[in-house]
């Protein structure tokens, strides 16, 4: 039986219909799955879309850069240099994490058409991870101010070739340096992905006027 990563659940559907929509959204080092949950009334989504927000918590692990101390995390951080070492066998592990609960989901009525998956920072790299490896087809994937950490084209399947992905990233970010939200959108654009790469004038956090752009973006690719 699947253990499923604990998560909280939002759910926008005003009109109560039938919930046909996913996001599955990820946080960053050290924080939860309430994160972003507060993001969700400000995205301007309208009265007839009928979505569920899926928060999952990160499991809680040490972390290297930080001491060894255990904290939520989707993978340990080795270093903070900007070619850093990655742990690869964590990433794929959270990453097939959170294919089950794509999966989930399924089971649950959505198609995988309407699934979007999101990430902030740490969870961005999860999320790129588990979006460009997917075997079916998603409805897209965002990127907030995160780096692509295994960048490797020959896992990536072809039936997401053409997924919609949203890169954001502040331009002032202490943390995750904007140009590896660069590097990112160029590879993936070299690979021939339609990407939207933007920048705010922020640190390692989001603003309001990204989050009217994410629901809007949300609002066409759902």
């Amino acid at each position: 039986m699947t253990q499923y990563l604990d998560c909280v659940i939002v759910e926008h559907n005003p009109s109560n219909k039938t919930i046909d929509k996913s996001v599955i959204w990820l946080h960053g080092l050290g924080a939860n799955g309430h994160d972003f949950e507060p993001v969700v009334p400000e995205l301007g989504l309208g009265s007839e879309m009928a979505v569920r927000f899926v928060f999952p918590h990160a499991p809680q692990i040490p972390v290297t850069i930080n001491g060894g101390m255990v904290m939520p995390a989707w993978y340990d951080i080795l270093e903070m240099s900007l070619n850093r070492k990655v742990d690869v066998e964590q990433i794929q592990k959270s990453a097939e994490a959170i294919k089950d609960l794509i999966q989930r989901e399924i089971e649950r009525g959505v198609n995988p058409e309407n699934i979007v998956i999101a990430g902030f920072s740490q969870g961005g790299a999860i999320a790129y991870q588990v979006a460009l490896t997917y075997p079916q087809r998603l409805a897209g994937l965002m990127a907030l101010s995160t780096y692509l950490a295994i960048d490797e084209p020959s896992t990536y399947t072809a039936i997401n070739k053409d997924l919609p992905i949203k890169i954001d990233h502040g331009t002032q970010d202490p943390v995750v340096p904007v140009v590896l939200g660069q590097m990112a959108n160029e590879s993936l654009t070299n690979q021939g992905y339609q990407v939207e790469f933007n920048t705010y004038p922020m640190a390692h956090q989001v603003c309001l006027p990204q989050i009217k752009a994410i629901g809007q973006w949300l609002t066409n690719v759902l």
